[in-house]
């Protein structure tokens, strides 16, 4: 059940990527979209959201592998001094 909620929590933002990307690309051929008055507002509403949804698959995927112990040193997450 938590990998099926896993799966679920991921598909969001892929599906935000993906509509970012389809922005990006009805821009470039000049296809304006109902929401969005202008072609420059339209594309950078895409890049925001495909950013969006790139950044949370991105920090899940490092948020689990940091859990599994399976990073390179550098993106270890800094242990507190000891006193």
């Amino acid at each position: 059940m938590q990998r099926f909620a896993a799966l679920i929590v991921l598909l969001i933002p892929i599906f935000t990527a993906g509509y970012g990307i389809k922005q990006m690309r009805d821009t470039l051929f000049q296809i304006l979209n109902s929401p969005y008055p202008t072609l420059y507002i339209q594309f950078f509403a895409g890049a925001l959201a495909l950013a969006v949804g790139v950044w949370f698959i991105g920090g899940f995927i490092l948020h689990r592998d940091r859990k599994n112990n399976k990073v390179a040193p550098r993106f270890q997450k800094k242990q507190p001094a000891e006193r």
